[in-house]
């Protein structure tokens, strides 16, 4: 439906303007050599901006060049992959830019992975170097042998002038990889092309309006594909990209605020957050157009008198992002949830039994996807390649091929199509996707436990992972030390929110296990827990009522780990800003993984708090005593 958005498209203050940029091409294209062009017609717009100031098109670009200049001459060419492990800011941006000047794709890698996790996916990606910040402390990054720190080699960087020009770079050329969750116990890339990417981008823009004059949003996590969504199609149209603070990417009340005082056009919002944000009263003027979603299911329609367009979305990582998309209307006594929408410019959905066969409109079958999403494949990984990514039969076109989703879908009498669950067994845990089988891998490497399986509970944001775990020779690790073994190796949404003690699996009669037998967590399964341990100084118990207040819940003992009391990345957040602010420290995320207990907590504050004073004059030393 090319016209389901005209009204988006119409509604773009930038439609008439008389510095208009260019629309983007047809696909496909380069984005990067979009960004250029964009830069050298409106040098002084604005690109980025966020709460420490702003970057013009010519910077943004600058910066670019030079950066992907010092990569050339660590050796990273045409074909090349350049991890980048930063954190939310313009050089995250310029990295992955400069990454594509010199030729290479990016893999982009969030800060607060543990250690190990980062280690594996650097090792499974084979990365020809990685840009990051000494400051950060990441030793898997710093370690590797061609890591190009923006603070240490700054002046190096420096040297190399903005005027290199950029490596050539063809459509059919990698431009980005992302890890996913893998089911057979390791995380697996999925390598997206230039040409994947242009087929979003020019999408977008002609539905959304996108153009010189507007404001896009950037919230979504590091390495979660739809910041991809985010940042790519606003700077091909010449667009503003606002960076979001990380205190408003966990409160939608706070969200709303920032992105009214933005003037924020275009924004794309986790389901859970959209589902908050949109039963909010809005002010009539807000400038918002249009409120993207999608990562879970969604569960609510838009009220009556928003003065924006709610617009659902639905697409896997292995089809850059976005498949299918639709404005979802009001629609108070509706029966069923919203549809997940209809197939985006040059991507075809076709709904298959188990024999690959097409099902009747109405009837549940699964989502194949093809057309011009469909990315190149698994990184190293050819025998997933031929069971996930198979020749197409119904496009025409020599070499095309389809991606099995496992989704299962039915077409509606509109045109829409309606999700239905999974085929298997993959969750999405907080709008990240979740091979159940890769957490329990994880757990069974704990010497103490000897066997496990782990299922979701709960739908859509309420989804959680409980791991069911048998012992081995001895008695089970306790639930705090099981968490922090896995929190290690794990990202904290893979995390575990309880976990049940069995004697045995159920196993059904022909010997798999038997998910619909095991039992819901309780106090009567649950692993044992550390004992209460009230807090023995002012800076345990100011950080208890922190915890506490942030979690919604009564007295917490200082040995309980954050995490396994329910938290995760994003009331993490709350907590290290609520605790940065009441000790006058920085904090960040990381800390909060690397010390989950309030007794640990406090600890590494203290030490804070000495490096910071050993670093006063001794009348500023006083005058923060006094305080």
């Amino acid at each position: 439906m090319p016209d389901r958005h005209a009204s988006l498209a119409a509604a773009s203050p930038a439609a008439n303007a008389a510095d208009a940029f260019s629309p983007c091409p047809p696909y496909p294209f380069v984005p990067a050599e979009r960004v250029a062009a964009a830069a050298a017609a409106r040098p002084d717009a604005i690109a980025l901006s966020a709460a420490c100031g702003t970057l013009r098109y010519a910077e943004l670009e600058a910066h670019a060049v030079r950066l992907g200049a010092c990569l050339r001459a660590r050796g990273v060419g045409l074909g090349g992959l350049v991890a980048i492990g930063l954190e939310r800011s313009f050089d995250q941006i310029v990295a992955c830019l400069a990454a594509w000047k010199a030729g290479a794709a990016f893999l982009p890698l969030d800060p607060a992975w543990p250690d190990e996790r980062l280690a594996a996916i650097l090792e499974d990606s084979g990365c020809a170097a990685i840009v990051g910040r000494a400051g950060l402390g990441l030793r898997a990054l710093v370690d590797h042998p061609n890591f190009v720190a923006l603070d240490d080699d700054a002046e190096a960087i420096a040297g190399f002038g903005d005027d290199a020009e950029a490596a050539p770079i063809a459509p059919d050329d990698l431009a980005y990889v992302i890890y996913t969750s893998g089911s057979t116990g390791a995380p697996k890339g999925v390598e997206i092309t230039h040409a994947n990417l242009s087929n979003l981008v020019a999408w977008h823009c002609s539905a959304f309006g996108v153009g010189p004059g507007d404001r896009a949003a950037h919230l979504a996590g590091l390495a979660f594909d739809a910041s991809l969504w985010e940042i790519w199609p606003a700077l091909c149209a010449g667009a503003s990209v606002a960076l979001a603070p990380e205190p408003v990417r966990t409160s939608a009340d706070a969200l709303q605020t920032w992105l009214v005082a933005q003037e924020i056009d275009i924004a794309f919002a986790p389901t859970a957050l959209a589902e908050r944000l949109i039963a909010l009263p809005w002010p009539a003027e807000t400038r918002l157009r249009a409120l993207l979603t999608g990562a879970d299911r969604l569960q609510a329609y838009p009220p009556a008198g928003l003065p924006f367009a709610l617009v659902n979305n639905y697409g896997p990582t292995e089809c850059t992002v976005v498949a299918t998309s639709t404005t979802i209307a009001p629609a108070p006594d509706a029966a069923e949830l919203p549809p997940i929408g209809r197939p985006i410019d040059n991507v075809r959905i076709h709904i298959l039994d188990g024999e690959g066969r097409p099902v009747p409109a109405g009837t549940i079958g699964e989502a194949w996807i093809g057309g011009a999403g469909v990315g190149r494949g698994y990184r190293g990984r050819p025998e997933l390649d031929r069971t996930a990514f198979v020749p197409d039969r119904f496009g025409g076109v020599p070499g095309a091929r389809l991606y099995r989703t496992g989704d299962m879908v039915a077409l509606l009498a509109d045109g829409c199509i309606a999700f239905h669950g999974r085929a298997d067994d993959q969750v999405k845990v907080r709008g990240h996707r979740v091979e159940p089988e890769e957490v329990a891998a994880a757990a069974r490497d704990h010497p103490d436990v000897g066997a496990c399986v782990v299922a979701a509970r709960g739908e859509g944001g309420a989804a959680e992972l409980v791991a069911y775990v048998v012992p081995g020779s001895g008695a089970l690790p306790a639930a705090a030390e099981l968490r922090a073994f896995l929190a290690e190796r794990l990202p904290d949404y893979m995390i575990p929110a309880a976990f049940v003690r069995l004697d045995a699996l159920p196993l059904t009669g022909n010997g798999k296990i038997d998910k619909a037998a095991l039992p819901a967590p309780g106090d009567d399964n649950a692993l044992a827990a550390n004992a209460f341990a009230a807090p023995r100084t002012p800076a345990e118990a100011r950080l208890a009522d922190i915890i506490a207040d942030v979690l919604g819940r009564g007295p917490v003992s200082i040995d309980d780990n954050f995490f396994l009391l329910g938290g995760h990345s994003l009331l993490g957040t709350q907590v290290v800003l609520r605790a940065g602010d009441a000790f006058g420290v920085e904090l960040t995320l990381r800390h909060l993984f690397q010390a989950p207990t309030i007794r640990t907590l406090a600890a590494l504050i203290e030490t804070l708090v000495l490096a910071l004073i050993e670093g006063m004059s001794d009348d500023e030393a006083e005058l923060r005593a006094a305080e």
